[in-house]
């Protein structure tokens, strides 16, 4: 099976990482293009697969992704529609753009697969939702899902919640980082160096996410846990409340969604 990137970008690259890690295609059969001849020497370099700066020839493969800039979209399938064929698979990474809107710009019926993928792919510890169009079957659906899952893992969902799954784990890796340089900020008041202070709040995030994922209990549950009476959780937590933490998150979420809908 050949693997055809249009566009190189980091979501690109996080992709082919883990597909290259687990080994499931082999560098010499998959190729990629981009804009600059300087991006394709350094993805060449680093993964050993074929690149190209034609769309066209990354285009003629079994699967091919389109990473590029959702706002290039129409104006690169314009460019390739004449050589994606009915026997191939196309696997969209943009947001905002429907199944709907994709095969209209191709002007004939694809086997279209959209996905939204996080960064933290590039660490085999993404989270990609998958939403395939009617005409994929059953047995298509499971190779899409076998390359996004050499990432991380991997979630079917309808595509009316796909603009969810954008601010929810699309975009939430910003947040979250946010959040490690925030706690960090508050060690180093406390005294702790700042390089120590950033493994320790990236460790903490890192366990209680793996907590709510493996012991199954309720986020709120885990929480209760932490906060003994009258001590230092439960006082960071009022503080916390009081200065509007949930409600930054939740309304920064419904931006980040309000915005792929639009896009």
């Amino acid at each position: 099976m050949r693997l055809g990137f249009i566009g190189c970008g980091n979501m690109a690259k996080a992709i082919l990482g883990g597909i290259l890690k687990q080994q499931l295609i082999p560098a010499d059969e998959i190729i990629a293009s981009a804009l600059h001849s300087s991006t394709l020497d350094r993805v060449s370099e680093q993964y050993g697969i074929h690149t190209t700066l034609n769309n066209c020839e990354a285009a003629q493969a079994d699967i091919v992704f389109l990473a590029i800039k959702p706002q290039f979209y129409e104006e690169v399938i314009r460019e390739i529609r004449d050589i994606v064929t009915e026997r191939q698979i196309i696997v969209s990474i943009a947001p905002g753009k429907s199944i709907e809107t994709i095969t209209e710009w191709f002007q004939k019926p694809v086997k279209l697969v959209r996905a939204m993928p996080n960064t933290p792919a590039m660490v085999q510890a993404g989270v990609t939702a998958v939403c395939p169009a009617p005409s994929v079957s059953e047995n298509e659906l499971q190779q899409v899902l076998e390359l996004f899952t050499a990432c991380g893992t991997a979630e079917v969902m309808p595509e009316r919640l796909i603009n969810g799954v954008v601010s929810v784990s699309g975009s939430s890796p910003a947040y979250i980082f946010m959040i490690i340089e925030a706690m960090a900020d508050g060690a180093v008041r406390d005294g702790i160096p700042r390089a120590q202070a950033y493994r320790l709040a990236a460790q903490a995030v890192l366990g209680s996410a793996k907590m709510v994922l493996e012991t199954g209990m309720h986020p709120g549950e885990l929480k209760d846990m932490v906060c003994s009476p009258a001590g230092t959780t439960i006082e960071a937590v009022a503080a916390m409340e009081k200065a509007g933490l949930r409600s930054a998150i939740l309304e920064g979420m419904e931006a980040c969604s309000r915005k792929a809908q639009g896009m």
